[in-house]
């Protein structure tokens, strides 16, 4: 989320700057006038500026703040003396080191949400929105347990990604290790035994490029290193870009099968945070503002902001979601119903819970797939260089 610069005038003409972070400008001159201070001045600051100075701090010791603070707020210890508990109970000194800074900001004046919003790399952006929302709808305790409860049920799908993958992933590396080593030591002690077929003309095809792949790995090794190298870098620097982030975002919810599942995902994220939202009593243009940001896909979020436009026209959500042809038809079918019948954030929890379920189920599946499929891959890889390496063997035999 973007950072803003501002000059500004309190009630008793005293200058006043700082930073904000808000989703657009006109949130920061609300901000400003919600504290009583007449904006001069406001000007987004740069990308580096924004997130440079921040305290990175696992998602592992964050997580548990939450719900800490919502406790201790819950009852009763105001906010800086909460901060401060929960500074001194820090067992991670990165920990401490962040809500020092962040109990230092809401000493100088700033929101909960401000202050946080200085370690983009700690407290996510998701994160960051529902518990300025909580703070501007005066529901702080539970925005924060909500938020822990979000990143304890996305920390938890992680690992179980990871965890399925772990296997493939394993059976990958090693199969390139065991292929490469063929290829780059055990080809090159029988290439001598094939000279005479080589100078007859009389050299398989499929052994003689193996013989020229093993002399180019062995002598320009550090050109295919570099060449991946730069290919990485050349990728990384394509995502960063506008371009390359709105290109990548457009193929993940379109490629086969893949898509599929990250789609469901990040619609389930959605519709958990609105509905999650809408129960805390968050306006619904607000929700849907907060809850496009929690896709995580440019395409999707400029989807939920046009049905946050049609919300203000007088019109519902289910028909622009519907229209973008991203949301599944389902999904969209479950909101407008749940829009009659003024049950949308119930309704929501339930899309979310049932989308995890059923793509958990999908993962599994392809996982399941995936592992003799990786088996065959790599055998069958094997067997291409064991037989370049036997057709001429049996030819020098049957020869002799």
């Amino acid at each position: 989320m973007p950072e803003f610069s501002y000059i500004a005038r309190a009630l008793d003409g005293q200058r006043v700057s700082g930073t904000l972070t808000a989703g657009t400008k006109r949130e920061v001159l609300t901000s400003l006038a919600g504290r009583d201070l007449f904006p001069v001045q406001v000007a987004a600051l740069g990308k580096q500026a924004a997130t440079t100075g921040g305290v990175y701090v696992k998602s592992k010791f964050v997580t548990p703040f939450y719900s800490q603070l919502a406790g201790l707020l819950r009852s009763g210890v105001p906010l800086l003396r909460s901060l401060q508990v929960l500074r001194d109970l820090a067992s991670n000194k990165d920990l401490k080191a962040l809500l020092d800074d962040v109990k230092s900001r809401v000493e100088d004046g700033a929101t909960l949400a401000e202050a946080m919003a200085r370690h983009p790399r700690s407290f996510g952006e998701l994160a960051l929105s529902v518990i300025r929302a909580g703070g501007e709808g005066g529901f702080l305790e539970d925005a924060l347990e909500r938020v822990a409860t979000f990143t304890d049920q996305q920390a938890e799908l992680k690992s179980k990604v990871t965890g399925a993958l772990a296997y493939p992933l394993i059976l990958s590396i090693i199969g390139f290790l065991v292929v490469n080593g063929l290829i780059i030591f055990a080809v090159p002690m029988v290439e001598g035994l094939f000279a005479r077929l080589k100078e007859r003309g009389e050299l398989p095809w499929i052994t003689e490029a193996l013989l020229a792949l093993s002399r180019a790995l062995q002598s320009y090794w550090y050109v295919f290193i570099g060449a991946i190298g730069l290919a990485i870098y050349g990728v990384r620097q394509w995502v960063e870009s506008d371009l390359g982030r709105a290109q990548l975002d457009q193929w993940r919810i379109k490629v086969p099968v893949i898509g599929g599942i990250y789609l469901n995902l990040a619609v389930s994220r959605f519709c958990r945070v609105l509905g999650t939202l809408l129960k805390g009593g968050v306006p619904i243009v607000r929700s849907l503002d907060i809850s496009a940001d929690s896709t995580g896909n440019r395409v999707l979020s400029a989807a939920v902001r046009e049905a946050g436009e049609s919300i203000t026209a007088g019109q519902s959500i289910a028909e622009p979601l519907g229209k973008s042809g991203h949301f599944p038809r389902d999904v969209v079918e479950m909101i407008a119903v749940a829009e009659q019948s003024n049950s949308l954030e119930t309704v929501l929890t339930q899309v979310a819970d049932s989308l995890e379920k059923s793509t958990w189920r999908k993962i599994e599946l392809y996982v399941r797939l995936l592992e003799p499929l990786m088996l065959l891959l790599l055998a069958g890889v094997v067997l291409v260089v064991v037989v370049a390496l036997l057709l001429p063997i049996i030819k020098i035999s049957t020869t002799i």
